[in-house]
C-alpha cells in the first residue's frame, strides 16, 4: 500500500497497518529527509519517496518479512530493499528520540523490571527405529530377509588385524565376511 493511500486512513487504522503512530512515522520520514539533504553526492533519483522507504523498513522490523516478499510488494529488487532498510535504520538512529536507554539507565534504582520466562527447551523428536520391520520392508522392496543372514551393519564391524610376517592378515571374522 503506497503512502498516498495511507494518508486517508484514520489514526487507529494507520497505527494498525504500520505499527507506529502517525507522529512517529512523520519523525522517521523527517530524519530520512534530513540525511538526504546532507548527502554529498547526488545520484540516480530514488524510485520510492522517503515516506515509502520508511514503509518498506517498517514491515521488516515489525514482522520480520523477508526482503523478497517486501521487494515483490514494492516492485523493487531485494538488494534495494536491503539498502533501504539499512539507510532508514541508520538515519532513524541518529535522532535522539529513537535511542533505547543504555545499560546505566537500566541499572538505576527505580527502573521497573518485568521478567518473562520462556521455556525453549529442546525435546527429542520421535522417529521410527532404523531396524523396525516397516522401514526394512520398505527399503528391501517388500522382501524379508531370513534371520540368519548377516546385515551390512554386522559386516562393517569386521576388521583386519595386524599380524607378524608370514601369518594370515585377516581375522576369522573377516574370513566370514569374505564368504558372503
Amino acid at each position: 500500500m503506497r503512502y498516498d493511500q495511507l494518508k486517508a486512513l484514520a489514526a487507529a487504522e494507520f497505527k494498525r497497518f504500520t505499527g507506529v503512530q502517525r507522529a512517529t512515522f512523520e519523525k522517521m520520514v523527517e530524519a530520512l529527509r534530513e540525511q538526504a539533504r546532507h548527502k554529498k553526492k547526488s545520484g540516480r533519483p530514488a524510485k520510492l519517496t522517503e515516506a515509502e522507504q520508511v514503509l518498506v523498513a517498517l514491515p521488516y522490523w515489525r514482522e520480520y518479512r523477508p526482503y523478497f516478499h517486501i521487494a515483490v510488494s514494492w516492485q523493487v529488487s531485494e538488494a534495494a530493499v536491503c539498502r533501504i532498510v539499512h539507510r532508514v535504520e541508520k538515519s532513524v538512529l541518529q535522532v535522539a528520540e529513537f535511542h533505547l536507554p543504555g545499560k546505566q539507565k537500566l541499572r538505576e534504582r527505580g527502573t521497573p523490571w518485568e521478567v518473562l520466562v520462556i521455556d525453549a527447551t529442546e525435546s527429542p523428536v520421535e522417529r521410527p527405529q532404523e531396524n523396525s520391520a516397516v522401514i526394512t520392508a520398505a527399503r528391501n522392496d517388500g522382501r524379508r530377509r531370513t534371520p540368519n543372514c548377516c546385515s551390512i551393519k554386522s559386516v562393517a564391524r569386521f576388521s583386519v588385524l595386524p599380524s607378524a610376517k608370514g601369518a594370515s592378515t585377516t581375522s576369522s571374522s573377516s574370513n566370514a565376511a569374505k564368504s558372503l
